[in-house]
């Protein structure tokens, strides 16, 4: 049975059916992109994708971020995290989208705004989409996301 929820959208756009990653912590962008990212190690070991790389995290970490809808409460971390995030944008390595149980922080909102201005693969950004968002939906559920920022979590 589907779920919506209604949330805010900070970077609109359409996601059809996408797999879902969740972190029900707060997600370190530095500690979580850069090993597979920012660290320049896809081309030595042949992936087009990011594997999540925090070991605090045990949400994210050893698992393919690339191409799937992150969910998570917020970001932590570093001052670093939005440029992270844009990024892992340019180099074609983001999730599809990040949908934020919490108001999104300040760090994210640069990193995903940054991305839709500056190259040509936006990332889905909602956020404000509650703790019952968070709770109902688990690792591999399909997600749609619509441009008013309504969530569908099937």
């Amino acid at each position: 049975m589907s779920k919506e929820f209604k949330g805010r959208p900070v970077v609109a756009g359409k996601i059809d059916k996408c797999e879902a990653v969740v972190s029900h912590n707060g997600v370190n962008t530095l500690a979580t992109f850069q090993k597979t990212a920012l660290l320049h190690d896809i081309p030595l070991i042949g992936k087009d994708y990011v594997i999540g790389s925090d070991q605090n995290n045990p949400d994210v970490y050893g698992k393919n971020l690339t191409g799937k809808v992150l969910c998570l409460p917020q970001t932590i971390g570093s001052t670093t995290g939005g440029m992270v995030i844009y990024t892992v944008a340019a180099l074609k390595l983001a999730p599809a989208a990040m949908l934020f149980s919490q108001p999104i922080d300040s760090l994210a909102a640069a990193g995903v705004i940054l991305a839709d201005v500056w190259t040509d693969n936006s990332i889905v950004a909602v956020d404000s989409l509650g703790e019952d968002f968070l709770n109902a939906v688990k690792d591999g559920d399909k997600i749609t996301v619509k441009e008013d920022g309504t969530v569908i979590v099937d």
